[in-house]
């Protein structure tokens, strides 16, 4: 992440000032601000995001969110290791700390608005965590991702395992999990962790555009998209039908269904509003 992204905006500050998010038109960013510690995520952090989320998702003009890490060497590197010795070092201290970085998780699972994530370097750990509950993950040439738990004699919990499987599958996620070795960005484009691989010195580009595609588009078309396909990766007999009918439902009854229709006749681009 380049000096002129951290260096412009107006910022949302959580816990340590480590996470911060920024909203720049109908775009907003997420970012993990520890660049001398390789964006490692500390207990603040990982509390910080909820806030972030929320701020982001009360936001109507906000329609898509960047995730990314400052610094230009690492998305995530992964949880902070100083703190382990006094915030995981037994297994109560573990559980309190993983019922923060869980939420964490699930909240930005839950976030009703497109998450794209910018990978740029290392991405491992509790980072890999992060890019997993993006939607779209696009990185750049040097990005390395990986899971180190079973060097560091760590527990990986069912969350993360789930959505790891259900992205690479679970011959590609046993791999990951028993060597705990890193891929580079083209192994990890071939079994599908990323969505693309771009030159370093586009990535940045590249990304901006593809969020501002995001956010051009209706936003409750896109919401409905997200929210069907979250659905439809679980258990039958979990998923929420009624709510995705009642999503797509909203789509035919809105202005932008209008607009969009009148748009097309006239041959312009549409403008939605979200209503």
């Amino acid at each position: 992440m380049t000096a002129s992204i951290i260096g412009k905006g107006a910022f949302v500050q959580s816990g340590t000032g480590l996470l911060l998010g920024r909203a720049e038109g109908a775009v907003g960013w997420l970012i993990f601000n520890n660049p001398a510690r390789h964006n490692a995520v500390s207990l603040e952090m990982w509390a910080g995001i909820s806030a972030v989320l929320a701020t982001f998702a009360a936001d109507p003009a906000i329609r898509a969110v960047i995730v990314t890490g400052a610094g230009g060497k690492a998305f995530v590197s992964g949880a902070d290791l100083s703190e382990f010795g006094a915030k995981r070092d037994t297994p109560e201290a573990n559980a309190a700390y993983t019922k923060v970085s869980g939420k964490a998780r699930r909240d930005l699972a839950a976030f009703p608005k497109p998450l794209i994530g910018m990978i740029d370097g290392y991405c491992i750990g509790g980072g890999l965590v992060v890019a997993l509950a993006c939607d779209v993950r696009i990185a750049s040439e040097a990005s390395v991702f990986g899971i180190p738990a079973a060097r560091l004699g760590l527990g990986y919990g069912l969350g993360g395992v789930i959505d790891l499987v259900q992205l690479v599958g679970p011959g590609a996620a046993k791999d990951m999990l028993l060597s705990a070795r890193h891929l580079a960005a083209e192994e990890a484009l071939r079994v599908g962790l990323v969505n693309r691989v771009v030159p370093a010195a586009e990535l940045q580009e590249i990304a901006i555009d593809y969020a501002a595609t995001v956010a051009a588009n209706a936003p409750l078309t896109v919401r409905a998209a997200k929210l069907a396909v979250g659905e439809a990766v679980k258990a039958p007999g979990d998923r929420d039908v009624e709510a995705v009918t009642a999503a797509v439902e909203a789509c035919f009854g809105s202005a932008d269904y209008r607009e969009g229709r009148a748009a097309f006749a006239a041959r312009r681009q549409p403008v939605f509003s979200g209503e």
